[in-house]
């Protein structure tokens, strides 16, 4: 209620009569406050400030009103803030005429804006601040609700110092030179100053004009203790967190000022360097870091990494630190190798999500991490120079990772760092590039070129020599140049072949070729060169395709992307000849090795297997058909494994299966008879074409695996989402069409393959065949086959299938097979007539498959057919339409699963034996094991036991697949063949896939490691037991050693992957190469994230138990700066306690991705907290240990659990799977802020939950900010609150910090209260 007009007047009445007297103002002050008191005015009082300040200025601007004024303030009977807001509007515009003015201003704001106690929830706050807002226009300039008072403190202090910031720019003439060149606050007078008779004295003039400099200084003065004062900084820091439109222009003013201000030469308290330093964005957010202390913990390792470890320490890793950093890099790497699994997500994208974490959460500098890039990159490359034979990625996949796709996440990152408003230096991404490659000249023993690049590495080093000579030649004299005719030896390694792939995309230029040690001399003429032979540079300048020239660009990878432009022109508008030639060489070394241009090359390949219609187009037929040779030579082009691998890692798959649906449907809806013919004379069917689509369109998802394989909450894993719905609904995400902001190159690129296509999303509706199919394989799967009735076309196709697959049969006088089944019952004449083959579209004969199959099984277990007669019958078919391969994939699969079949006897007469080599398969899965402590029963039969046996379907189907040879026409389905055995065996009891491998070793002898290995992993796919000492293994290895130094980390976790190369045969294979073979087929892999947590917090018993000694362990204790005792010591059990949680987590989310992160947060984390779990170690020692024990535990649960949400999430919002985090982190931040708040009761070590609580919150707010705006204001309130009663205020302030504007006034409450 608004006072009565009379007691303002009487205010002024005594005010006057004081100011007439010069009268004491503590007497002035203490009547006034008596008199408002007793009038029921509540003091401070707002009206009172208003009435004070309109009294002095300007009628009554003397010094006794200044001090009644003051005296006001230091009894709190005005609002200092609103005395400064009325101030700040009056005085600072009158500046140059009211010197003194100013200054007294400035005095009181020196004194009184400091005081942050009592500002926002002292009495009559919310009338105050009100005040304040309108006589500033707070809302309005910054665009915020004037209705948290806290919020008008952040914006009223940072408004201060902006007024004070613009005042003296103008003083000193720099206003001008600002970006808007005027001020948005009123810094000058509206109407024209007038003094009277005092613009004629020169000495009060004189005396003005020095005034107003020493306020200069003094403002300049003012604005610098801000920006120091542990308080106002914090405030200032919450101005930029929450205003960052206003922010630029602010640290603009700023540091214009420090470089330019003549008043800072007169300071003798700061300086222009002080400033400057204070300007920076970096030094802001040093002023206001969350924690240090408790960062310094989890990044300790960080002051030990320069100078950085030695080549040799680093290529077997021995658990340095630098390698430690990078185990989750090393893991990822590693796991994309595997060729069992493509993946519909770019290697580009995961990989830059990796580094971006990786490198938020250890805190290290972007050299540091581009080196720790360039070096897991290198391992991978050296863990398998000489990869075993088999089906599976080899070298040239290795290399793709190393020179291609970490180039294109390195320039991922460059880019970034010109689009996204980060704290850098621009630019500096690009230098640390370079420097992390200069450094890589240290790592000899990684940098060794294995065989089949040597001659690259020789030759890029010699193009780099004859530069440095001042010699300049082009790329096709140096294909022809033999190093020989070099008169100065060339000895290249990995690093030539590294730079020359980032001198390709510009992330370097030739001054690499001066780098100290990067040529090993000079030569003074060109070296003599044979004749040039025809190949890229000829076929560039014009000249004809020949047979020699189409064999040089095959075996040569192009250098440019003119090159490969011209080709796929060819292959688009040439000849028919010339179109065929062209694909061949689109598939050829391009694709391999063409690492400067390879994602060019894919994306070609993508393109013309998924050609537009002709727009003179006419006929019936698709137009598809008409282009059938090209289309074959692409698909059989791309079919190897090492090349549909490259397409993974360029992240092409969703695409490349989009492009091969339709070739799919139009080709399987042909009947055999349409041919073409091949340039060799040859003829090709639709059979055929349909075949070799099929075969790779099926690589691209696990066809085979049932449904139910993969289910972790409501969440499905990646690897389940690998189906034909999912990789279309992934492509469709690429198309403009979408909505998605794509914001890198690699989306972008993919955007564009995407659309060259088709503009328009594409379903599976869209190809009803292969949707009927489909259905009838995931039926096949899920349920006993049924459905066969008698008279219709598909059982007609059955009796077609069943006679031409048995034609041969001939049993006595019998000249009819008759063959009964549950399903069926066919039968036919028994002759060989080629006629018999069905004359049927592909797709009808994929429909009747099964159906036969199962026939001709039952006529097996029932003695009416020969196994032999059995394979035959298979082979017969798979022959006549090598597609029903697949379909005899999923009805085996789902027999065996079923376990209604007797048993085969692998006895060497009705069915193979393995016995041959049985013992010796054991004894090599013994030797690979040897090194996780896993036993495994014996394998060899005696007397007393019975055969091998394998079920009846395995039997069958392994009984088939031996029957193909090991060359190149059936390599393409041997690859389809192979992982379904693999994978339909390892569903089997043990020891059922050894028994396969024993086979298989006896007819491909040089297949013998990879049968051997792929034998040896199904020993974890049948005890969850073994899975587990396989994870203590990986602990074990990772950590191993009395300290970080010794025998430990990436080294012993991932050796040097497997083969016989090494040791002179078959040795132990280290158990995270096993892991990641074999995570992929655990089908309970919920379990595996409890058994990791249990290890992880065995793993930290051991940490204290042997990094700190227990003398010493005794005097830890907790100080205001951290954890003191031997910081030797501590260092190092932080580090390896950060090992451990960084392999549990990649652990974790390869094994289970978003699906086993969102249920380790939702449900596994708060389990263990709330389950009765004590330090046993601590009981054990009599609890000299238990302390220590369980605050690393709770340390290393919360860098576990935020490294498991960085890696699945993402630290920002880029990422499509950054969606999904809001309401999973809410849930668990719920979760947390409840049991503060004595709501959920724990059972868990207290600890261990403090450390956990502030370690999580800690690391989310320093490494992940983005995480905290997608949590409740409510909520991170309540964290707060709790994490002060831990007397953690600091770190509660740097939650509500981050929180945005919606905790900004909450946070500015909390610094006020602040000690």
């Amino acid at each position: 209620m608004a006072a009565p007009l009379t007691m303002w007047d009487g205010v002024l009445e005594i005010t006057q009569m004081a100011q007439a007297k010069v009268g004491d103002p503590l007497l002035w002050a203490l009547q006034i406050s008596s008199n408002l008191s007793c009038s029921g005015i509540s003091l401070p009082s707002p009206e009172l400030a208003n009435v004070l300040v309109s009294y002095i200025c300007w009628d009554n601007n003397v010094p006794i009103m200044w001090k009644f004024l003051e005296k006001a303030l230091v009894l709190k009977i005005v609002p200092p803030f609103l005395i400064l807001a009325l101030l700040s509007e009056r005085v600072i515009p009158c500046r140059r005429s009211k010197p003194v003015a100013y200054r007294l201003y400035m005095e009181l704001l020196r004194r009184h804006s400091f005081e942050l106690k009592g500002q926002i929830n002292g009495p009559n706050h919310e009338k105050v601040m009100k005040s304040i807002d309108g006589v500033l226009h707070l809302s309005e300039i910054f665009g915020l609700e004037a209705s948290d008072p806290g919020i008008i403190v952040v914006e009223f202090l940072y408004a201060t110092v902006w007024q004070l910031l613009d005042a003296s720019l103008d003083d000193e003439g720099l206003l001008e030179l600002t970006s808007d060149k005027k001020s948005m606050w009123p810094i000058k007078p509206q109407d024209m100053e007038i003094d009277g008779h005092e613009i004629f004295d020169e000495i009060r003039m004189a005396h003005n004009e020095k005034l107003h400099n020493l306020n200069t200084v003094m403002a300049v003065e003012l604005i610098g203790r801000f920006l120091q004062d542990k308080k106002t900084s914090k405030i200032l820091y919450l101005a930029r967190h929450n205003l960052p439109t206003h922010w630029p222009r602010f640290i603009e003013r700023l540091q214009l000022l420090g470089a330019n201000s003549s008043a800072l030469k007169s300071s003798k308290v700061l300086t222009s360097e002080d400033l400057l330093r204070l300007a920076s964005d970096k030094c802001t957010v040093l002023t206001y870091e969350p924690k240090q202390n408790l960062l310094q913990n989890f990044h300790a390792v960080t002051g030990l990494m320069s100078p950085l470890v030695t080549s040799s320490a680093v290529l077997s890793d021995g658990g340095s630190s630098i390698s430690s950093l990078w185990l989750p890099l090393d893991l990822a790497l590693e796991d994309a190798m595997d060729g069992y699994q493509v993946n519909a997500t770019s290697s580009i994208e995961i990989v830059t999500g990796l580094v971006k974490s990786l490198q938020a959460m250890n805190g290290t500098t972007w050299h540091d991490t581009f080196v720790g890039l360039w070096i897991a990159a290198l391992r991978l490359v050296q863990r398998e120079r000489d990869p075993i034979e088999g089906p599976v990625p080899r070298l040239d996949t290795r290399l793709c990772m190393l020179l291609s796709i970490i180039p294109l996440v390195v320039a991922e990152l460059i880019e970034e760092e010109k689009s996204v408003d980060i704290n850098e230096v621009p630019g500096s991404r690009r230098n640390d590039v370079v420097s992390s490659i200069k450094l890589l000249g240290d790592y000899h023993s990684l940098l060794s070129p294995p065989h089949s690049v040597l001659s690259l590495a020789n030759q890029a080093a010699a193009k780099a020599m004859l530069l440095v000579s001042g010699i300049s030649v082009g790329s096709a004299y140096l294909d022809c140049l033999s190093m020989n005719e070099m008169p100065v030896k060339c000895s290249g390694n990995m690093r030539h072949l590294i730079v020359e792939a980032c001198i390709a995309r510009n992330l370097l230029d030739t001054s690499a070729y001066f780098w100290p040690g990067y040529v090993n001399g000079h030569i003074n003429h060109i070296p003599n060169a044979p004749p040039q032979m025809p190949g890229w540079s000829a076929f560039l300048k014009g000249a004809p395709l020949t047979p020699i020239m189409i064999n040089a660009m095959v075996s040569t990878p192009a250098s440019s992307l003119a090159e490969l432009e011209k080709v796929f022109e060819l292959a688009v508008k040439g000849s028919d000849d010339e179109k065929v030639s062209a694909a061949t060489i689109l598939c050829g070394a391009s694709l391999l090795r063409g690492w400067n241009i390879q994602e060019h090359t894919a994306q070609f390949i993508t393109r013309l297997l998924s050609p537009p219609m002709p727009a003179d187009y006419s006929g019936d037929e698709s137009h598809l058909i008409s282009i059938a040779l090209i289309l074959n030579v692409l698909i059989v082009g791309i079919a190897p494994v090492d090349c549909v691998q490259v397409f993974s890692l360029h992240g092409l798959i969703p695409q490349l299966a989009c492009s091969l649906m339709p070739i799919c449907e139009v080709f399987g809806s042909c009947v055999p008879d349409v041919s073409w013919k091949l340039p060799t004379g040859d003829e090709i069917s639709a059979h055929a074409v349909f075949s070799n689509a099929f075969a790779v369109l099926l690589k691209l998802w696990r066809f085979n695996h049932p449904p139910l394989e993969h289910g972790v909450g409501d969440v499905p894993t990646v690897g389940s989402q690998l189906t034909p719905e999912y990789l279309l609904l992934v492509r469709n995400s690429y198309l403009p069409s979408s909505g998605i902001v794509l914001n890198d190159q690699t989306k972008r690129r993919l955007s564009e393959v995407a659309a060259s296509s088709s503009p328009h999303p594409v379903f599976l509706d869209s190809f009803p065949k292969l949707k009927c199919w489909y259905r009838q394989h995931q039926k096949c799967i899920a349920s006993a086959l049924s459905g066969l009735v008698e008279g219709t076309p598909v059982h007609q196709t059955v009796n077609l299938l069943l006679t031409m697959m048995f034609r041969k049969m001939n049993r006595g006088s019998q000249s009819v097979t008759t063959i009964n089944s549950g399903s069926s019952s066919s039968s036919g004449p028994g002759n060989d007539d080629s006629s018999l083959r069905p004359n049927l579209p592909s797709w009808e004969i994929l429909e009747a498959v099964p159906f036969a199959v199962d026939a001709a099984l039952t006529a097996c277990a029932h003695g009416r057919l020969y196994p032999r007669e059995l394979a035959t019958g298979l082979k017969n078919l798979a022959d006549f339409l090598p597609a029903c391969l697949a379909t005899i994939v999923s009805y085996f699969s789902a027999e065996v699963s079923r376990g209604v079949w007797k048993p085969a006897f692998m006895n060497g007469t009705d069915w193979p034996s393995p016995a041959a080599n049985l013992s010796n398969v054991e004894d090599k899965i013994k030797k690979i094991l040897a090194a996780t402590g896993v036993d495994i029963p014996s394998l060899a039969a005696g007397e007393s036991s019975p055969a091998a046996t394998l079920p009846l379907p395995l039997a069958a189907f392994a009984s088939l697949t031996i029957t193909y040879k090991i060359d190149k026409t059936s390599e393409r389905f041997l690859n389809l063949a192979g992982p379904a055995l693999e994978s339909l065996a390892a569903g089997c009891p043990w020891p059922c896939m050894p028994i396969v491998a024993s086979l298989w070793t006896q007819k491909a002898k040089r297949w013998f490691d990879f049968l051997v290995f792929s034998a040896s992993r199904t020993v974890f796919l049948h005890s969850n037991d073994a899975v587990f000492q396989l994870l203590k293994s990986c602990f074990a290895a990772t950590l191993s050693g009395a300290s970080i130094s010794s025998n430990g980390g990436v080294g012993a976790l991932l050796g040097h992957g497997f083969g016989s190369h090494f040791c002179g045969g078959i040795s132990p294979v280290a158990p995270g190469i096993l892991y990641l073979r074999v995570y992929h087929s655990i089908r309970d892999i919920e379990f595996i994230t409890e058994e990791i947590i249990s290890l992880m917090m065995h793993s930290v018993t051991q940490v204290a138990c042997t990094g700190l000694p227990k003398e010493r362990l005794g005097k830890l204790k907790r100080t205001r700066n951290g954890l003191q005792c031997g910081q030797v010591s501590l260092a190092a059990a932080m580090t390896r306690v950060k090992l451990a949680a960084s392999l549990g987590a990649s652990l974790v989310c390869l094994s289970g991705g978003l699906g086993l992160v969102q249920l380790l947060f939702k449900e596994t984390l708060p389990s263990w907290f709330i389950s009765s779990y004590r330090s046993e170690q601590g009981e054990e020692d009599g609890g000299s240990l238990g302390g220590m024990v369980a605050m690393l535990r709770g340390y290393a649960l919360a860098y576990f659990a935020v490294l498991c949400g960085a890696f699945a999430w993402g630290i920002g919002n880029s990422c499509l799977a950054s969606k999904r985090r809001p309401k999973v982190l809410r849930a668990h931040m719920e979760f947390l802020a409840s049991a503060l708040d004595g709501k959920i009761s724990l059972g868990c070590d207290s600890a261990t939950w403090k450390s956990y609580v502030s370690g999580f919150v800690s690391l989310m707010v320093g490494c992940t900010p983005q995480w905290v705006l997608d949590l409740e204001p409510d909520v991170l309130i309540r964290l707060s609150k709790g994490l002060r009663q831990w007397n953690e205020e600091e770190l509660a302030l740097a939650l509500l910090g981050s929180g945005g504007v919606n905790t900004m006034g909450t946070a500015a409450e909390l610094i006020s209260e602040m000690q």
